[in-house]
């Protein structure tokens, strides 16, 4: 789990956060950059495809297993949307670079199904606070490498004034590091879990090209509506692209089912494998199943808004690239970790729903320091302190939800059901957090900083109140 942490964690910040400063060098402005955040909804919306990772045969790597053939596809996915980003230039077309990106997210968020998967099969749930301790340090010391390491090599490169080459030679080498996952996956043990052929042989290509198609239309329509309002009507914006986004799953949806009419594929099969696990969530935890969804999809909202223009904060408050590279990166990744130990601890101890609430509560207080920040004289030592204590909380709170979402998860649909609260999770965060960048050309950092703050008050009154009605089942 140590190296598949590693696996998954390399690609994250190789989209969100080293993307952010390679596009500031490369003159992209603000609002743009934040934009790129949205290549994070193949995370927010991996439950649409997770039911062919729980189902579906490859028809390569089929000696491996069920699940190291996926993990394998995955990964060889990551290398060739890297591969394809690192030749790319976006200060001279950005759409190359925006489709790179987006094809690395995909196959990222791909790769996550396998591995929680693979994870939560393993091992007992007696074991899974240990798995998720490791996988998270793993994840943590690739967000190292990718952050730290890549902002490390681009600085020693000459990346103060831009280069191209420079940065694709950074994102060549972090490609190269996708062999440790490979690796691990070809030396690993399947999964010693019984599989029914849900979807037979036949069905396997039906399934795939009316997920492409679904996908597609869910593109095609959403950049068909072009956003009618300004910059400066930031709710109004935020408001459509909300209703754009679920105008999109509709018409998805719809093309799903006209298929399903015409005998295309199955409705047996279908209900199988996307409505039965939600159904089986629903029918263990009763009424309380929609206040937990919206618990799993408000948990992050605080940290996830800020980290998306955390970077573009540091340069822009004075900071350069060797010193994020350093303290943000690179300490700030150990404080990570040493929070995900502290975290995975108290959970043991004190119980799942405690360490969620402490969690939440320095999740969203460690915000505050960065409003502080944003007001404070440049000084690296008021940076590592912010860094330090928001890190360490974030690692904190990430431990214990991780071992929450996996409790929740049946192991009859482990893939499914596990890439549904983690796709909850991303979802709303994600949306918002792509405007955050108009949000501080509005309002300012300071202000912006305990917004985000505030947002995470409604979560902790929602952990009070779940831990009371709603405990886990297994």
């Amino acid at each position: 789990m140590l190296f598949l942490g590693f696996s998954s964690g390399l690609p994250i910040l190789l989209v969100f956060s080293t993307l952010s400063v390679w596009l500031v060098k490369a003159g992209v402005n603000r609002s743009t950059i934040t934009l790129f955040s949205w290549a994070g909804f193949a995370y927010a919306f991996k439950y649409m495809w997770s039911p062919l990772v729980d189902n579906l045969r490859l028809p390569v790597f089929q000696k491996f297993g069920h699940r190291k053939s996926w993990l394998l596809m995955s990964q060889i996915m990551i290398i060739a949307s890297l591969l394809f980003t690192a030749s790319s230039d976006p200060s001279k077309s950005i759409i190359f670079t925006a489709i790179g990106i987006t094809f690395v997210a995909f196959s990222s968020a791909t790769q996550d199904i396998v591995i929680d998967a693979f994870r939560i099969e393993s091992a007992p749930q007696k074991y899974q606070g240990a798995l998720s301790s490791m996988y998270i340090a793993g994840y943590r010391l690739a967000m190292l490498t990718s952050g730290a390491g890549s902002l490390w090599l681009a600085s020693y490169l000459g990346a103060e004034v831009y280069n191209v080459r420079v940065w694709q030679i950074v994102y060549l080498f972090m490609t190269s590091l996708m062999l440790v996952g490979i690796l691990t996956a070809l030396f690993s043990s399947e999964p010693k879990i019984k599989r029914s052929r849900i979807i037979k042989i036949n069905y396997h290509f039906k399934f795939f090209i009316v997920f492409i198609l679904a996908i597609l239309g869910f593109l095609f329509l959403y950049s068909s509506i072009n956003n009618p309002f300004s910059k400066e009507e930031i709710l109004n914006k935020f408001l459509f692209a909300t209703l754009r986004i679920l105008l999109c799953f509709i018409l998805s949806g719809i093309i799903v089912w006209i298929f399903i009419l015409t005998k295309f594929i199955s409705m047996k099969d279908t209900k199988h494998i996307y409505i039965k696990p939600i159904t089986n969530f629903t029918n263990r935890y009763g009424k309380f199943a929609i206040s937990i969804l919206l618990l799993i999809g408000l948990y992050r909202i605080a940290d996830v808004v800020m980290g998306v223009i955390a970077n573009v904060f540091y340069l822009e408050k004075g900071f350069n690239i060797n010193e994020i590279a350093t303290y943000s990166k690179f300490f700030g990744v150990f404080a990570t970790i040493f929070g995900g130990f502290l975290g995975g601890i108290f959970a043991l101890k004190f119980g799942t729903m405690r360490a969620l609430f402490l969690g939440a509560l320095i999740a969203a207080a460690s915000n505050l320091l960065f409003a502080w920040l944003a007001v404070a004289p440049i000084s690296i030592k008021f940076l590592i302190v912010v860094i330090t204590a928001d890190n360490i909380s974030s690692g904190f709170a990430g431990a214990a939800f991780v071992v929450y979402l996996s409790g929740l998860t049946s192991i009859k649909f482990t893939a499914t059901q596990y890439a549904l609260f983690s796709s909850i999770m991303l979802f709303l965060p994600k949306l918002i957090a792509g405007y955050s960048g108009s949000w501080v050309d509005i309002m300012g950092y300071a202000n912006f900083f305990t917004l985000t703050a505030i947002l995470g008050i409604p979560v902790l009154l929602m952990i009070i109140w779940i831990s009371k009605v709603a405990p886990i089942k297994n």
